[in-house]
């Protein structure tokens, strides 16, 4: 090698050591792609070069003009091949100050948003029952903040339009009847006996069995006794009927909001069975309270409903709260405990219509204290027996038909009433 290398000028082969030197150091420094580069392509083209003028003699066109030149590319070759190579190599095993920078950030980024996972504005399952507030479809259901102010001031929000078609409804569209919402193991019905009547009694933890009820809408006492023939004399009436609810935007809330208004203690009433069944489905336009006393709050009640679940009134409807609450301005509106998963906004392009002068006049027509007289006289009360004449003979093969009929629940000696659909023999069957 040393003669060979005494043939060749020292020149050459100093130029060829420097090329070969700086190449590794180019390795060495610059990305790991080009030290790749020059271990994989470049060092095996001058190895191969190098062979190709040691067999020829020489090739003048690259430099290598004698056998000595080519042997010296050769070593210099495999030099640039292993030092790029494991130049290469070293930088490959460390990430470079930017990886590791790009690196740092990413793994705080991925700390942060784990902090402020919890939301503020949500309930857990488990503070949603402490408070005792009733979940709809497993979802927790929030607490109502629609109703405030008087219930003159929240009547002129809402929207008033003319009720739509009874097309479609049914008391399963509102759920089971009496469904347990607020998870306390016991059903609305009994929920509501044991809110509205005195001296209650309870063999186990929710059945009311007997009790007095002193009657809102009529100021009447009532024994109350559970069995076939005495139970219905009290009945739970729905403030703001589900029928009417129907007719003016229930058709729009989803099925976990009309359970939650059909179970919602503000729009629940323990009454003469008597008073329940004349009222029927009749708005205040239609029926009110004999008792003169409780029309305000009455009154205020179906606003407050009407309000959170974003229904409407009917131009006639709002013409008797607006007589009935001229002798109560201040009257208060009442708050639910619960309101439905999401109150719609999808009634309030109904609003426009009671933008309109028609809503002032409301007020201004002194005309309406007739209304008063409307509630007033018992032509509502013969409501009651059109049921009777109106339905023939019908048997129901099970309480879902009773349901989908809207005749749940039933009263022994009401058509359609059958021993096998009064599984406890108290005289309501499909309750």
């Amino acid at each position: 090698m040393l003669t060979l290398m005494g043939n060749v000028g020292r020149k050459r082969w100093i130029v060829l050591l420097a090329a070969t030197v700086a190449l590794i150091v180019v390795a060495a420094v610059t990305p790991p792609a080009v030290g790749i580069i020059i271990a994989l392509i470049v060092a095996p083209a001058t190895i191969v070069v190098a062979i190709v003028a040691f067999v020829r003699g020489g090739i003048r066109v690259v430099g290598l003009s004698t056998r000595g030149l080519a042997a010296l590319a050769f070593g210099m070759g495999l030099v640039l091949f292993v030092g790029a190579a494991a130049a290469a190599g070293s930088r490959l095993d460390r990430p470079s100050t930017q990886q590791a920078a790009a690196s740092a950030p990413a793994t705080t980024a991925s700390q942060t948003p784990a902090a402020p996972t919890p939301t503020p504005t949500s309930l857990s399952d488990e503070a949603v029952e402490a408070a005792g507030l009733a979940t709809a479809g497993g979802a927790s259901v929030v607490v109502s903040t629609a109703s405030s102010g008087s219930a003159l001031d929240v009547l002129a929000t809402l929207p008033v339009q003319a009720a739509t078609s009874l097309s479609g409804y049914s008391r399963d569209a509102f759920g089971p009847a009496w469904a347990d919402v607020d998870k306390n193991g016991c059903d609305t019905r009994n929920d509501i006996l044991a809110r509205d009547l005195t001296g209650i009694t309870r063999p186990g933890s929710c059945t009311v069995t007997a009790g007095t009820l002193t009657s809102a809408y009529s100021g009447a006492v009532v024994t109350f006794t559970r069995g076939e023939k005495t139970s219905p004399l009290v009945q739970i009436d729905h403030v703001v009927s589900l029928a009417d609810a129907w007719t003016t935007g229930a058709q729009t809330l989803t099925a976990d909001q009309r359970r939650s208004l059909a179970n919602d203690p503000l729009n629940l009433q323990a009454v003469e069975g008597a008073l329940n069944e004349a009222k029927s489905n009749l708005d205040a336009a239609g029926w009110l309270p004999p008792l003169a006393g409780y029309r305000c709050t009455f009154v205020a009640r179906q606003i407050a409903v009407k309000n959170t679940y974003g229904l409407w009134v009917t131009p006639a409807e709002k013409a008797a709260m607006t007589s009935v609450l001229a002798s109560c301005p201040a009257q208060p509106t009442p708050a639910s405990s619960f309101q439905a998963a999401a109150v719609v906004a999808q009634p309030a392009p109904a609003q426009p219509a009671p933008a309109p002068a028609p809503a002032k006049p409301a007020p201004a027509q002194p005309a309406p204290a007739p209304a008063p007289a409307k509630p007033v006289p018992a032509p509502a009360q013969p409501a009651p027996a059109q049921p009777a004449p109106a339905q023939p003979d019908v048997a129901y093969k099970n309480c879902s038909e009773v349901r989908a009929a809207g005749k749940a629940p039933l009263y022994r000696g009401q058509p359609g009433y059958a021993a096998k659909l009064d599984r406890d023999g108290d005289g309501i069957a499909c309750e």
